[in-house]
């Protein structure tokens, strides 16, 4: 290896040289000292490129993050963190000095002043900030199937009960919305559905409930509803800084399904409402998904090819995501090749498997002739990291071991009471946090079997009129009838009764002339 200190300085600095505007991360280091003002840069022109933080527990993954997201801010960009372990929220806070952050910025070359960051909480949970919320019509039948892991039968099931709500007006809002009309489709609106749609089959019906069921859980059914975000309220500045709008997810860390259900619709929101930006100075929004390997561990090969398809595109909109985890491999291949930036802290290795990785991971970055990459990863310090990115051409800069700057924000949580002040101070949570519960299908659905149940019922009473009706009318014209026989019969007697009257008194009249003439 390489040990001249001017020929690193000079590769360093013919490599991180930009025309246009930039962000410093830290001073490059060789032989595990820093060369001071040797400065590790990324041009904001390729910052819509993704990148990966990635490295051991404790190396510093979250302090990059928050440096990362300051001078992003600074320069008038928007970011959205998604904050699973709580340790993002001190951005609003100014930070505080001591002698290693002095001796540190010394050797970067870069003065440190404190300053608290514009910070807006968002939350999707119990935790304080606004609510963000999606309705299931916003998510589509084709998001929610590779969400809800649904075979093509199922996915189509799922598409003929959205195209149903479609044609008849009916709100899909949240999940309630969606198993009433499932459920009917298979009960009381069975006719209906196959005379316009075809057959559906009750057992696939029952699949995609049981699906539905296991996320809401795991707390989806929170998510679902009303009123939607506006993409619009991430993309915000004040006072001439780019708004950092943090998700606080603490509480969802054991519900990875909820956590990629709802990281993929708010992409697929990000890409379907911004316009093309093509390749501008700066990006428009970063968005920084910590803890990622919550996302790939349950997704499902559907899922996955989603989210590889949104990564390729989404930069078009002028959005970088970034990745952060422990482990570079805990990033599919496919998504980890679109990954213009890494950011690697240090990993250990205690076992031959994590030697394996090691060494995978060495073969990730470009070649340099001034350090041994894998024996460097294991040998890097906390705040200390390896860093390659694009230059204005696309082209990979200089792997550089680095010292990182120190966050200028408050390296802590804030408090419950500085929380909840943040969240009063918000411009957007009062909007958001409002309880909105229109009428949507499950109460048009509701009030339509109503409906058809009391007219089934008035069709019964009419029914039984009718046939009450026509018994009172058989049962006078069979009192007529009998009335009518009793009458002939009453009738033929006397006619009898007459005749044999006649026939005595003749008969004794002849008997009497008989009689007379012996």
């Amino acid at each position: 290896m390489n040990t001249d200190v001017n020929a690193f300085k000079a590769h360093i600095e013919a490599g991180y040289t930009f025309k246009k505007d930039f962000i410093i991360l830290g001073t490059a280091m060789l032989n595990g000292e820093p060369v001071p003002s040797t400065h590790v840069k990324v041009p904001l022109k390729t910052l819509n490129r993704h990148g990966l933080i990635a490295g051991a527990t404790g190396t510093g993954k979250t302090k990059t993050l928050q440096v990362i997201a300051e001078q992003l801010s600074c320069k008038g960009i928007p970011c959205l963190l998604m904050d699973l372990k709580g340790d993002l929220s001190g951005l609003a806070q100014p930070g505080s000095n001591n002698d290693h952050i002095v001796w540190r910025q010394g050797q970067i070359g870069v003065e440190y002043h404190p300053e608290p960051m514009p910070v807006e909480l968002l939350t999707i949970s119990d935790e304080p900030g606004a609510r963000l919320r999606a309705t299931a019509s916003e998510f589509g039948p084709v998001l929610l199937a590779k969400i809800l892991d649904l075979n093509d039968t199922q996915e189509g099931i799922l598409s003929i009960v959205f195209k149903y709500c479609d044609d008849n007006k009916m709100p899909l809002l949240d999940l309630d919305d969606l198993k009433a009309t499932l459920q009917y489709a298979i009960g009381e609106g069975k006719e209906e559905f196959t005379k316009e749609y075809g057959h559906i089959s009750a057992s696939s019906v029952g699949t995609i409930q049981r699906k539905i069921i296991a996320i809401e859980q795991q707390g989806a059914d929170r998510f679902f509803g009303e009123r939607s975000f506006d993409i619009q309220d991430l993309i915000r500045t004040r006072d001439g800084k780019g708004v950092i709008s943090i998700i606080r997810l603490t509480d969802i860390q054991d519900k990875p399904k909820l956590f990629s259900t709802f990281m993929l619709s708010l992409l697929a929101e990000v890409y379907a409402t911004l316009g093309e930006q093509g390749d501008d100075d700066k990006p428009r929004l970063c968005i920084f998904i910590d803890e990622a390997h919550l996302v790939f561990d349950e997704a499902s090969n559907a899922l996955l090819d989603q989210i590889e398809a949104i990564v390729k595109l989404i930069r078009s909109k002028g959005v970088g995501l970034y990745f952060c985890t422990q482990n570079p491999t805990d990033i599919p291949d496919a998504v980890l090749s679109q990954l213009g930036m890494k950011v690697q802290h240090a990993l250990r290795a205690f076992t031959a498997k994590d030697r394996k990785a090691i060494t995978k991971t060495a073969e990730n970055y470009p070649i340099s002739d001034f350090y041994k990459t894998d024996q460097v990863l294991t040998s890097l310090g906390i705040g200390e990291a390896f860093i390659t990115a694009l230059n204005e051409k696309g082209i990979p800069t200089p792997l550089a071991a680095t010292l990182l700057q120190a966050p200028k924000t408050r390296m802590d949580i804030l408090s419950d009471s500085e929380m909840k002040q943040l969240v009063k101070q918000s411009d957007i949570a009062e909007k958001y946090n409002e309880e909105i519960d229109r009428e949507s299908a499950a109460e048009m659905l509701q009030e339509r079997i109503e409906k058809a149940q009391e007219e089934e019922h008035q069709e019964e009473l009419k029914r039984q009129r009718e046939e009450g009706k026509r018994e009172v009318t058989r049962s006078g014209s069979s009192r007529k009838k009998d009335k009518s026989w009793v009458e002939k019969a009453s009738q033929n007697t006397m006619v009898r009764q007459v005749g044999r009257t006649v026939f005595r008194e003749l008969a004794r009249g002849l008997l009497g002339v008989l009689g007379v003439k012996r």
